[in-house]
Formats: C-alpha cells, sequence, structure tokens
C-alpha cells in the first residue's frame, strides 16, 4: 500500500507540474500581457502614458525578466503556495481564490447531488423498466443532456422559471433559491455522463451467470437490481468521479457567468479576459489538485466497493491491473 500511495502522489506531482507549465506556456504565447493591455486602453482614451510608469509596472511584476527566469520564479513560488498578486486587482491569488471558492463549492455540492441523483434514477429504471418505448426513451436522455449546451439549458431555466413563473430569482447570490437553477444547469450534463455509464453497466451485469442463479433461488428483479448488480455496476461511475469534477469546475465557468454568480469560474473569466497570469495559473493549479486528490480518494476507496480489487500480491497491496480493469469499462 505504501508503494501505491507513493507511486499515486508522484502521479499527482506530475499532473500539477503539467498543468501549470501548460498553462504558463500558453499565457506567454499570447501577444500581450496586462500592462500593455491597460496601457493601450488608457493611450485609447486618450491619457498621457508615462513610460517610466510603465517600465516599473513590468518590473514590478516580473514581466521585464526572461521567460525562463519568470518560469522558475512562478513555479518556486507555487510550491510554497505563492502565486504571487493579481495584476488587475492587486489582491494576493491565494485571497482571491478562497474569496472565491465557497459559492463554487456550495454550487457544485448541490449540482453533485442532482447529477447523482438524476443519473442514477434514469440508469436504473432505464434498465428495470420492460416497457419497450419507455426503456428507449430513457435511454436516449443520456446523450441528449450531454449535447444540450450548458448555457442553453440555464438561458431557458431562467426564461421558464425567473421571468415567466418568477418562482426564482433570475441573478446574483444568495440562499437556497439563488442556488437551484445554477445547479440544475450544472447538474444536467454531468447526471448524463453518470446515467450513460451507469445505464450501460447494469445492463451488462444483469446479464452475467450470477443473476440467472439468483432469479433460479426466487430472488425478484427488484431484489436483484438493488441488492445485486447495482452496487457492482457503480464501479465504472465512480472511477469516472475525477472526469466529474472536471466537468463541473469546466460548466461553473458558464453558469456563473449566465446566473451572475461570483465563484471560480466567474474569477477565470474576468481573469483571462484581462490576461491576469498570476490568477489563472492559480486557478489552474488548485483545480488540478482537486482532480489529483478526488482520483486519488476514488482509487483508495475501490476495495470497499469491491473487496475483488484488492491483490493477493505481496504485502496485500493493492494491484494496479485490477483498476485497470474496472477503468476499461468507462
Amino acid at each position: 500500500m505504501t508503494r501505491y500511495l507513493g507511486s499515486r502522489v508522484l502521479q499527482a506531482i506530475g499532473v500539477l507540474w503539467a498543468a501549470f507549465t501548460v498553462s504558463f506556456v500558453v499565457l506567454y504565447l499570447l501577444p500581450s500581457d496586462p500592462v500593455s493591455m491597460a496601457v493601450d486602453s488608457a493611450a485609447a482614451s486618450g491619457a498621457a502614458i508615462d513610460a517610466d510608469a510603465v517600465a516599473a509596472l513590468q518590473a514590478r511584476y516580473g514581466l521585464d525578466q526572461p521567460v525562463w527566469v519568470q518560469y522558475w520564479n512562478s513555479l518556486t513560488g507555487a510550491v510554497r503556495g505563492d502565486f504571487g498578486i493579481s495584476i488587475a486587482t492587486g489582491q494576493p491569488v491565494t485571497e482571491a481564490i478562497a474569496a472565491a471558492v465557497p459559492s463554487t463549492l456550495a454550487l457544485a455540492s448541490l449540482a453533485l447531488v442532482l447529477a447523482v441523483v438524476f443519473g442514477t434514477t434514469v440508469a436504473f429504471l432505464a434498465t428495470y423498466t420492460r416497457i419497450g418505448w419507455l426503456r428507449n426513451a430513457l435511454f436516449s436522455l443520456p446523450p441528449l443532456g450531454v449535447a444540450v449546451p450548458t448555457f442553453w439549458v440555464g438561458l431557458i431555466l431562467l426564461q421558464v422559471f425567473s421571468f415567466r413563473l418568477k418562482l426564482f430569482p433570475a441573478f446574483g447570490e444568495g440562499g437556497f433559491d439563488h442556488l437551484l437553477l445554477p445547479a440544475i444547469t450544472l447538474a444536467l450534463p454531468t447526471g448524463a455522463v453518470v446515467a450513460q455509464v451507469l445505464a450501460a453497466s447494469l445492463d451488462t451485469t444483469l446479464r452475467q451467470p450470477f443473476v440467472e442463479a439468483a432469479r433460479a433461488k426466487g430472488a425478484s428483479r427488484l431484489h436483484i437490481q438493488t441488492r445485486h448488480a447495482l452496487r457492482l455496476s457503480s464501479i465504472p461511475a465512480f472511477t469516472i468521479a475525477g472526469v466529474l469534477v472536471g466537468t463541473l469546475l469546466a460548466g461553473s465557468v458558464v453558469v456563473e457567468t449566465v446566473f451572475s454568480r461570483a465563484g471560480l469560474g466567474r474569477l477565470t473569466q474576468t481573469s483571462v479576459m484581462a490576461q491576469d497570469i498570476p490568477v489563472v495559473q492559480g486557478v489552474v493549479v488548485f483545480s488540478s489538485l482537486v482532480f489529483v486528490l478526488v482520483n486519488l480518494a476514488v482509487d483508495l476507496l475501490y476495495p470497499l466497493i469491491d473487496p475483488r480489487i484488492v491483490g493477493a500480491g505481496r504485502g496485500g497491496r493493492v494491484t494496479a491491473s485490477a483498476q485497470d480493469e474496472v477503468k476499461a469499462h468507462v
């Protein structure tokens, strides 16, 4: 287990480094920088430009240094948990991210609950019912949910439930009523992925020999599906937890913009528009950290769902081959 955890931690460090490096390269390939953008905007409005002040600003944020020096300084700072200061606002990046996390966490948590409930219900009913047209209709819902654009769903919900029926507020922060429509918008594509994977896995599991044996012993269809098939079939759906987290974080950019909510998504959108490099890199690394931690937790929880995943190898360590076999179902 120690060797397994060590390999997973090294992989997580590699993912974080790659995410930081890719974001750095992409941002520094852009033809301008935040200071130059501010100068161009001021010049367009007719304001006088002080060349010495511009040079001082570029030196303050290290933009006058060679790219490799900027990369090394940013990387060593990130290792210490210091991503610098926002070029757009002057606020420390860690404080900006910490202020945005609670709103996004509340939105993503509710969206994840709704997605799991929706996906599990659709998958269960699609594989349980014997009515042909209903089964086909339920199996067609997940691809439709994945294909529908998130922003379009948000606009439809706003139009129907906020502007016409006036049941929920349209924009801003607040209580549960402000949170429900954005959470439903964010949950739809995520729940569709859960339903698609779980339904396929359930359909395959229900054809296994142990299901026939349970039926021969007199077990009801509902008992077989709830007590036997559902637990085993949940492994592929559980495996994509990291993908679901990534979907929620990526979707929050659109959802928080549509519903005018402050959060990581809105912070990312404004920072990219302003080419606020320290903030963008901080958000990228934070999102990558959440992603790798969730995947590590999933790998460690596999044996609780199916003890067969624990290999009989030396020291009782978890075998990677068993997990690879599980992940092959996705």
